[in-house]
């Protein structure tokens, strides 16, 4: 009896062993041994990866997925994103939209308050029981930029920065299993998690996107630590900093398994100016200073889904997209040049992951910040269906360059951002509170943010039925001239039976800050009751421009006074010069191209150059970069905040005297005086003392807005399915 017992219970445990290990293991193979790896006892993992893709497991199966989503921001309008003010209602809408979009993830930066969990975990079992795909995360562990900028070594006072991102990768580790809480710490995330959405998360991307000083410190000033053998991660023939990112990703790694028996894929971050491949036609010595190659990480066999490579790649930069000989004389499928493909495929040779495209986009702004000379695949003033057909357009360059899937930066605009060609130009606290469609980092998004708490005050269409409230600005016998304003654009509107829109030549003056301004506007021997700081001069479809008074011109004080970038005219530094300047914003400074040494000039373009179209979004004929339209005696015009110096619309503060202060300084004023005329004939006089009443707003502060799904977005849903369709086949 004794014997037949101990038996049994010896079958017991070995039928326990066995079926604990079918629960845990991998049924199915496929053409990769490392994708192959079955999951061993203890260890749980959801996705893994081979030498080109990325597999989800679903049900008993492994499937391959390649990745189409979308990156989220943390930010909203009227708030920063360290403030985490999105809500779940919030989240759960948009999730809709991008799962509706075809897109299968999502990638966020860094911790999130408990609402962008609990919101995902609803939605995706929504989504399950109605027997739809969910929607998976790529989670991120941010780096404190400021400790970057400040202590400028990874290893540096007492190793801060690797503590700190170590225990942040910890703390997102127990969030995604539900299981941590989060006190009150201003700028970041806090707040109890008790939502497990370990099942939806496939993949980690550690770090930011690398400055070059910061990688060449820490290599220079720590060269004994170029060695990194931990549980998981090791390294072969590394850099210090390679073995910095080495040490993160495995002390990240352990502390999952350890806690939970779970393990997922790992990317260390990276970007196009510390890649492992050689740019000879790169203009900017920092932009190929030193590189970060993550092939110097591998893995040991207790660590099993693998890691792939995550980039950032844009069209537009670094310069290497415009001048790289092998690049720019690419041509794709289509026969039309593609150096971002060619990019893509180079990319490919030096990797024996699967590459993943974290972020790559394309602004829907009308300002510009960097140009693509080859293929005009610019940062900034693309219109919304431009941006969605280029945005398809990469992603299949990455489809067609067999890389594991790239993921569109970003979901939503962020009115919080800046840009280097105006970043001076501005409010730095007050930035959430206005959109300004001057900067481009603003306006990466699918979801745009219109002012209006419902809807938009007016468009620019040549219907006047939103101005149905207004009453004239100003009137005469022939004219009128209506005013409005919102968080984004003074708006104009003239209304004249009279006025001859293709011939005539429509002037209307604007005094934004006293003291300073032209009295006439030479041209047409006109002059003000007040003086003007800027002319709106309408002339038609192709030949109309806000213009700014010399001594008031920004771009020229920044670069002809403050820098030598520009040359000098001391006629711009006298007030009431009558000279008046189109505007201009800078695209690049001057840059020498190796190996021959071609010299391209500081460039910037006329920013002040009107375009003419209809900006209502329910019209077939938008055009979202439209800034003025005619129709039936009806002319409508927005002019962008900035344009008009301004700095922050919500409490009306324009840029002071900048000749008097030395600097670019704020000012608050009380509102704008603005008049108008119109010349009949080119050769014909304008008015005397032509009479210029004030406009004045109402401050704010929070702004109103309201979602709205830009035309790109369709266009990318269109793409997506495509894509989806393709790789089912």
């Amino acid at each position: 009896m004794k014997v037949s017992l101990g038996i049994g219970i010896i079958f017991i445990v070995v039928c326990i062993i066995i079926g604990y290990q079918v629960f845990f293991s991998n049924t199915d193979t496929n053409n990769s041994d490392r994708a192959a790896l079955p999951q061993e006892v203890g260890v749980r993992y959801i996705s893994k990866t081979d030498q080109d893709s990325l597999y989800v497991k679903k049900g008993a199966k492994w499937e391959k997925m390649f990745i189409q989503g979308v990156n989220i921001g943390a930010g909203k309008p009227g708030a920063f994103p360290g403030e985490l003010a999105i809500t779940y209602d919030e989240y759960y809408r948009w999730f809709t939209y991008i799962s509706d979009m075809n897109a299968n993830t999502i990638r966020v930066y860094t911790t999130l308050r408990p609402q962008f969990y609990n919101a995902l975990f609803d939605f995706n079992q929504a989504a399950e029981k109605e027997g739809k795909e969910p929607i998976y995360v790529i989670h991120g562990v941010w780096v404190n930029e400021n400790d970057i900028l400040s202590i400028e070594d990874a290893f540096g006072e007492d190793s801060k920065i690797m503590k700190d991102v170590i225990k942040s990768g910890q703390d997102i580790v127990d969030i995604m299993h539900g299981d941590s809480y989060l006190p009150v710490n201003k700028g970041y995330a806090d707040g109890t998690y008790t939502t497990d959405i370990s099942q939806y998360v496939i993949g980690w991307i550690l770090g930011i996107e690398w400055d070059p000083s910061f990688v060449a410190g820490t290599n220079d000033n720590n060269a004994d630590r170029n060695k990194y053998n931990g549980k998981f991660l090791y390294t072969v023939d590394a850099s210090p900093f390679e073995a910095f990112l080495a040490e993160v990703g495995d002390k990240i790694i352990d502390y999952e398994m350890t806690k939970y028996n779970m393990q997922r894929p790992v990317a260390l971050s990276n970007w196009v100016t510390t890649d492992p491949l050689e740019h000879p036609n790169e203009p900017y010595v920092n932009e190929d200073l030193v590189e970060v190659n993550v092939e110097h990480v591998k893995w040991n066999n207790n660590y099993k889904p693998g890691m792939f490579v995550s980039y950032h790649v844009y069209p537009y930069y670094p310069d290497s997209f415009s001048f790289q000989t092998d690049y720019i004389t690419y041509k794709g499928p289509d026969g039309k040049l593609d150096p971002y493909l060619a990019y893509l495929e180079d990319l490919k040779t030096v990797h024996s992951m699967p590459i993943v495209i974290s972020e790559f986009g394309i602004p829907a702004s009308r300002g510009k910040a960097h140009e693509n000379r080859v293929t005009g695949f610019n940062q900034g003033f693309i219109d919304e269906e431009t941006q969605g057909e280029m945005l398809v357009h990469m992603i299949n360059d990455i489809h067609i360059a067999n890389l594991a899937g790239g993921i569109s930066f970003s979901w939503q605009d962020e009115w919080f951002k800046r840009t280097w060609n105006n970043s001076d130009l501005d409010v730095i606290d007050s930035r959430p509170y206005w959109s300004n469609t001057q900067t481009n980092e603003q306006h990466f998004g699918l979801l745009a943010f219109d002012p209006g708490s419902s809807e938009s005050i007016t468009n620019v269409d040549g219907q006047v039925n939103d101005w149905a409230n207004d009453s004239p600005f100003y009137e005469d016998d022939d004219k009128k001239l209506y005013v409005n304003s919102d968080e984004a654009y003074l708006y104009l509107r003239v209304d004249s039976s009279s006025y001859n829109f293709k011939n005539d030549t429509l002037l209307i003056p604007i005094d934004t800050i006293d003291e300073q301004g032209n009295q006439k506007f030479p041209e047409y021997d006109t002059t003000f009751s007040k003086s003007a700081d800027f002319v709106l001069k309408i002339h038609g479809q192709d030949n109309s421009h806000l213009l700014v008074d010399a001594y008031y011109d920004n771009y020229y004080f920044r670069y002809a006074v403050l820098s030598d970038l520009i040359e000098k005219n001391e006629a711009f530094h006298s007030k009431n010069s009558g000279i008046f300047n189109p505007i201009r914003l800078a695209l690049n400074k001057k840059m020498i191209v190796p190996p021959e040494k071609t010299v391209i000039p500081f460039t910037g373009y006329e920013t002040g150059l009107l375009l003419y179209g209809i900006s209502n979004p329910d019209r077939t004929e938008y055009n979202s970069l439209s800034d003025f339209y005619y129709e039936d005696g009806h002319l409508e015009i927005r002019i962008p905040w900035q344009l008009l110096n301004v700095m922050d619309p919500s409490k009306k503060v324009v840029i002071d005297d900048m000749h008097a202060r030395g600097k670019i300084s704020p000012l608050q004023v009380n509102g704008f005086n603005i008049g108008i005329e119109w010349i009949k004939d080119d050769s014909a006089k304008g008015a005397q003392d032509l009479t210029m009443k004030e406009y004045n707003w109402k401050q704010w502060d929070q702004p109103t807005y309201h979602e709205r799904l830009k035309k790109s977005y369709y266009i990318v849903q269109q793409g997506f399915k495509e894509l989806l369709d393709a790789n089912k086949e």
